[in-house]
Parts: structure tokens; C-alpha cells; sequence
């Protein structure tokens, strides 16, 4: 009997790589979750990420269509989940 494999964790907006983009999949910190939605960080918005700073915190994401820029730390980054 094969043992199971732990589903492959998804990526976060923190995995994105400058200038890529990516959907909302879900927000992981119910904390977090309604201070990602009040910016507009919903599930289904594309997200692209427009830069870093020097040493990688805080990230700028851009949401939708709109050129609304989200500056964000790697902290909650990690919490926007990405589909595949």
C-alpha cells in the first residue's frame, strides 16, 4: 500500500516573479483575509506583480485592470493563494 502524498502546497503572490500574473485563488489567513478584501485583493482578480523592494519587502502587486497598486508586506503576501 503506496502512502499518500500531502497535496503540493499552491503558490502565493509572494512566489510570483516580477512583471508575472497570476488569479486569485483564495485568501489562507482568515485574519488577513478581510483587510486583503477591503483593498480589493478578491478571488477570481488577476494580480500582477509590478516589484520588490531592494532586499524583497514589501512587494507592489497590481489588481485587475483597474492599475490599482497594492503595496504589500511578504507576510500577508503569503496569504493570497494563487490557482494553478
Amino acid at each position: 500500500m503506496a502512502a499518500s502524498q500531502p497535496a503540493p502546497a499552491r503558490r502565493t503572490a509572494n512566489d510570483l516573479k516580477r512583471g508575472e500574473t497570476a488569479t486569485v485563488c483564495c485568501l489562507k489567513d482568515p485574519q488577513m483575509a478581510l483587510k486583503l478584501l477591503e483593498m480589493g485583493c478578491i478571488p477570481g482578480t488577476q494580480v500582477r506583480l509590478a516589484g520588490r523592494a531592494p532586499l524583497g519587502d514589501p512587494l507592489m502587486l497590481v489588481l485587475g485592470d483597474e492599475e490599482y497598486t497594492l503595496s504589500l508586506r511578504v507576510s500577508e503576501a503569503v496569504t493570497i493563494q494563487l490557482k494553478d
